[in-house]
């Protein structure tokens, strides 16, 4: 008898023969993502995208030209190192030792990876056992998540407190943590705790108090602290960036997360790297080596033109003067509209108060944003409406703590000024549907 057939004409069902890991169940990778619902194909032609965290001008041409000079060069269109290719790693550490305080090996302190989320995905792969928990301060970027539990880590929650309903204008440093609530969910499986400074989506920069009684549990736990620091060159307002490395016995227990996609403009560069003592750096290149082997080889060339010329040309503090700008015109638009946002301290990112956006509950809403948070439909309602898409923070909680992101949408400042201030003009649109 045919295998294809169960004895009768009609043919066996072949679709699912091979059933898929849970773990992509458990790290909510199956779902359908709220960057294929808020997707430009599923949104008006004529929509402004403010949701995505890309940007839509190009790196700085001096960086281009090295690109361009590495691929007309034999050596950079072959295999890098594992490790990243030496100037990459001889620019990260002319470029990084003042700001750790502190000499970096290029050879056991420092790895180039296929961008900040692969240099991570790594880090979990080397460190997590089977059920090891993992810190995770909400919201959290969402590609946390699975990262941690496909490499069989738990991930526990600990979410960062909106600000109180009191505070007129409120600012990403007033999201603030609970040090009694980060210990209560320490176990005797904690492994591991993720900073994020400058936050996704909040943009707020932990204070040093803030990272000195988070580096005291780690250091009382031994937990291993990854912190994400992808967007350490977007800082305004005069805030002070701390790294958590940098503090009293905390270099021997951190790996700081990189990026020059978010240092350059140049997101799909996939450039990321990893700063750690040699006995973390060692185990994750083991793991790195294995996931890739290497990353982009020219690439890396112009990411280390990029770091070998930035302080010379006073790159960004120019850079963070023109996001500052960006920022504003969001700021004046919504302060126009009388809604209310928590200014960001950092990153590219600003969170509104959607709470009193009304929309009919009868609306044509896709079965995507049916069923999801409130801030699904909103967002989805202001893109149809008013021509600007976002991302609903809900997305970025895990499904019991998923109401406290409801009242947020992400909008991105990471565009050119002619794009946000078309975006403002139509933000005023919004104004006849807020119920105040």
């Amino acid at each position: 008898m045919s295998s294809l057939s169960n004895g009768t004409s009609k043919p066996l069902d072949r679709s699912n023969l091979i059933p898929f890991s849970s773990r992509l169940r458990e790290g909510r990778a199956l779902a359908q993502d709220v960057w294929s619902i808020f997707n430009v194909a599923n949104l008006p032609a004529d929509c402004i995208n403010l949701g995505q965290g890309y940007m839509n001008f190009s790196p700085p041409k001096w960086i281009t030209e090295a690109a361009t000079e590495a691929l007309n060069t034999v050596a950079p269109n072959h295999y890098s190192h594992p490790r990243g290719r030496i100037r990459l790693r001889d620019a990260l550490k002319t470029f990084y030792e003042p700001l750790f305080g502190r000499s970096l090996d290029v050879e056991s302190e420092i790895l180039v990876t296929s961008g900040a989320n692969e240099g991570q995905y790594s880090v979990f792969t080397a460190f997590l056992e089977q059920g090891d928990e993992v810190i995770m301060f909400e919201p959290f970027f969402d590609q946390y998540l699975p990262s941690v539990t496909f490499n069989g880590g738990k991930p526990v929650y600990v979410p960062l407190h909106p600000p109180a309903a009191h505070i007129e204008n409120p600012t990403s440093d007033d999201w603030t943590i609970n040090i009694d609530e980060i210990r209560s969910a320490i176990t005797s499986r904690t492994k591991m705790i993720i900073v994020n400074t400058p936050h996704n989506p909040i943009g707020k920069v932990f204070t040093r108090k803030e990272l000195e009684a988070i580096a005291a549990i780690a250091e009382e736990f031994n937990l291993l602290v990854m912190s994400d620091e992808v967007y350490d060159c977007l800082v305004f307002d005069n805030k002070e960036h701390v790294r958590i490395a940098t503090l009293p016995g905390m270099w021997d227990r951190t790996v700081t997360v990189g990026s020059a996609g978010k240092a350059f403009a140049a997101t799909g560069w996939r450039i990321g790297w990893l700063i750690a003592p040699k006995y973390i750096i060692q185990p994750t290149l083991a793991a790195t080596t294995r996931i890739v082997f290497c990353s982009n080889s020219p690439l890396q060339e112009a990411a280390a033109a990029g770091l070998e010329q930035a302080n010379d040309r006073n790159f960004f503090e120019i850079q963070r003067a023109e996001y500052a700008e960006r920022r504003a015109i969001l700021v004046d638009a919504f302060d126009k509209l009388g809604m209310k946002y928590t200014l960001p301290e950092g990153s590219y990112f600003i969170l509104l108060d959607i709470s009193d956006v009304d929309f009919p509950e009868d609306y044509p809403f896709p079965e995507s944003v049916l069923g999801r948070g409130r801030d699904f439909r909103a967002c989805w309602f202001i893109a149809m409406e008013v021509g600007i898409s976002s991302i609903p923070v809900s997305e970025f909680y895990c499904e019991e703590h998923a109401n406290i992101g409801e009242a947020y949408a992400r909008f991105a400042f990471c565009k050119d000024t002619d794009t946000l201030k078309a975006a403002a003009d139509r933000f005023q649109g919004l104004k006849k549907f807020l119920k105040h």
